[in-house]
Parts: C-alpha cells; sequence; structure tokens
C-alpha cells in the first residue's frame, strides 16, 4: 500500500509542476521544450485499466448463462485498447485443451467453466477466473494484465474462484478440483 502511496503522490506533484509549467506568461519560456507533455500523455491510468469488448462481454455470457463455452481465453489487444477474445473452448473440449491453449511466454486472463459432482452427487458448475502471467513472459505484460485484472472482473461479473497461475502446475485440474469443494 505503500508503494501504491507513493506513486500517487509523485504523479500528483508532477501533475502540478506540468500545469505550473503551461501556465507560464513568459514568451522565452513557453518556448521551452521538456518534453513533459509527451511524458504524460503516454502514462497509464493503472486505476482503470482496460475495458472489455463487446464481444468478450458476450462470450463471457454465453459461457456463464447458456453454457455454449467450456472456456474463453482473453488477451489484451495493445493497439484497440481494450481485452478481446483470442480464443472460446467448445463443451466437449477437456481441461487439457483449455491449458494447451494458454501461450507458454505470455499472460492472459482466462474463464474456466468447471463442472464436477459433490459427495452428495450433485451435479455442480463453478466459473474459474484464472489471471495467466508465466513467469517468461515480458515485463511490460505483466503490469499491463496485472494493473487492469480489477477492471476486467468488475465488467465480468460472476466469478466464483481466482487463480493467479506462474506455470502449469499452478492451474491443474486438482488445484480445481480442491477449489471447488
Amino acid at each position: 500500500m505503500l508503494k501504491r502511496n507513493a506513486w500517487s503522490n509523485w504523479r500528483l506533484a508532477s501533475q502540478k509542476v506540468w500545469v505550473a509549467f503551461n501556465q507560464r506568461t513568459d514568451p522565452e519560456l513557453r518556448s521551452i521544450d521538456t518534453g513533459l507533455d509527451l511524458f504524460f500523455e503516454f502514462q497509464p491510468n493503472a486505476s482503470s485499466g482496460m475495458g472489455v469488448a463487446d464481444h468478450g462481454k458476450n462470450a463471457f455470457l454465453e459461457l456463464k448463462r447458456k453454457k455454449v463455452h467450456r472456456y474463453v481465453i482473453f488477451k489484451i489487444d495493445e493497439m484497440k485498447k481494450e481485452v478481446v477474445v483470442e480464443k472460446t473452448g467448445s463443451p466437449a473440449e477437456s481441461f487439457d485443451d483449455f491449458t494447451a491453449s494458454l501461450p507458454e511466454n505470455d499472460c492472459r486472463y482466462a474463464v474456466y467453466d468447471f463442472d464436477f459432482v459433490t459427495s452428495e452427487n450433485c451435479q455442480k458448475s463453478k466459473i474459474f477466473f484464472v489471471h495467466w502471467s508465466p513467469a517468461t513472459s515480458r515485463i511490460r505484460a505483466k503490469m499491463l494484465y496485472a494493473t487492469s485484472k480489477d477492471a476486467f472482473k468488475r465488467e465480468l461479473d460472476g466469478f466464483h474462484y481466482e487463480i493467479q497461475a506462474t506455470d502449469p502446475t499452478e492451474v491443474d485440474l486438482e488445484v480445481l478440483k480442491d477449489r471447488a469443494h
């Protein structure tokens, strides 16, 4: 929490400097190019994250309500600045198909509909949100996915459990079974 507050304080202070710098009245000082405007133009808003494309919302609702998909894998499209669907899995696909769809060297969000039978012999289903962030992925991708995760989860409400995985053993079928029971 301290680091986040320090970042917020730094950002607020630097914005005040930028505003003061751009409100100069002396023409000679106004002509100085500091590059601050370029710096502030490309500062990401970490608190808001990326929006989710309409197709992504619809795919999640189809998984949740209609059971049309077994899983949906999302990726961040940096050009569009939104989270889009990369792949959907049919209800007949297995958990192995799901894990094989996660890239080895890049981050993804994934939603998996896990069906199981309880000890009372009742058929149940739980929806898992998986934040896939392998150790071999780029730092920029890890940061982008980490800062957009909360906004993504707010837009797609209805997850039962969340798993943050950095390697395949953390998103194993046994992990899902343990969480669901």
